[in-house]
């Protein structure tokens, strides 16, 4: 089989590590940078070219997204092609799209009753005071509505520290969320790799001395942590809702239980499989290899 990997660089490790697994399973790859792609609509049917018009792409038996924040847009209208084109996706455009998309996921998630933490999303700085009463704050958290690995995420002591913060971004054109900030959780969470309906690995993640981010990109440690079964029902839960077929599932630990604070859609591995020794790669591209059988089954029988 062929698998499509949409990747803007094929050096980078999770890239490099998908390719691998498919090679030793026997199957060929191809990485193709999303801003290569030549996206052709018309009345007869959608189509995608690299690079040109000289090399088709219609012939990948499944695609694995890896689109990067600062070509999200992009991006997804390349994945949202593929989808048209009906060739099999493990995570389709717009479950991204929502991951993304800081409010819309903790929406989805509360309203399907999975435990977050309590998040209010501010306009004005008259709100300011009553949104940070209502997290139980100062301190609490602020965060970008749109960010990843940690970026935009900022722990603010005071009110007036909320203030300059949240103005600051304002005046950026940014739209910011306070947030409850979990004191029992200590600088650290929980990342849970969800491939189809299993947690393959989980690691709790430790913030460096003098941050409280614990994104491995901010300089944060990793330890393996077998998860408890409660955890592991809300990590499955919180992809099922988000309809997400592979992601890394990031939860804090309270003193109530999990509380999802984020997904991700595009989850980088590198520090799960140092930290944990599973070979999550082989796994991706295992379940990719199944999808794209089902698909083909579920096809031939419609047809």
């Amino acid at each position: 089989m062929v698998v499509g990997i949409l990747s803007r660089r094929r050096s980078l490790y999770t890239t490099r590590r998908l390719v691998e697994s498919a090679l030793k399973l026997g199957h060929e790859t191809r990485v193709l940078n999303p801003l290569h792609c030549f996206l052709v609509l018309s009345q007869r049917a959608p189509e995608i070219y690299y690079r040109g018009l000289e090399a088709r792409v219609s012939d990948l038996d499944v695609v694995l997204p890896r689109i990067g924040a600062s070509i999200t847009e992009h991006g997804l209208a390349v994945v949202n092609q593929f989808d048209m084109m009906g060739v099999p996706l493990v995570n389709n455009s717009q479950p991204i799209a929502r991951s993304r998309d800081k409010l819309r996921s903790l929406q989805l998630l509360a309203r399907a009753g999975i435990d977050i933490p309590k998040t209010v999303m501010v306009s004005d700085p008259s709100q300011i005071h009553r949104a940070l009463e209502i997290v139980g704050g100062p301190p609490a958290i602020l965060k970008v509505v749109k960010g990843t690995q940690g970026i935009g995420v900022i722990l603010a002591e005071t009110e007036q520290a909320a203030l300059t913060v949240l103005e600051t971004f304002w005046n950026l054109g940014m739209n910011i969320l306070v947030q409850e900030f979990i004191e029992e959780s200590e600088g650290r969470d929980i990342r849970a790799l969800v491939v189809g309906d299993r947690v393959v690995t989980a690691m709790r993640r430790q913030a460096s001395v003098g941050e409280f981010r614990s994104n491995v990109h901010r300089g944060g440690t990793g330890t393996v942590v077998d998860l408890p079964e409660s955890y592991r029902r809300v990590a499955l839960e919180a992809m099922r809702v988000m309809e997400l077929q592979l992601g890394g599932v990031d939860m804090l630990e309270s003193e109530t239980g999990p509380k999802v604070v984020e997904i991700n859609s595009s989850p980088g591995f590198e520090g799960l499989e140092r930290w944990t020794g599973v070979d999550i790669a082989s796994a991706i591209i295992e379940y990719a290899l199944s999808f794209a059988r089902s698909q083909k089954r579920k096809r031939k029988g419609g047809a």
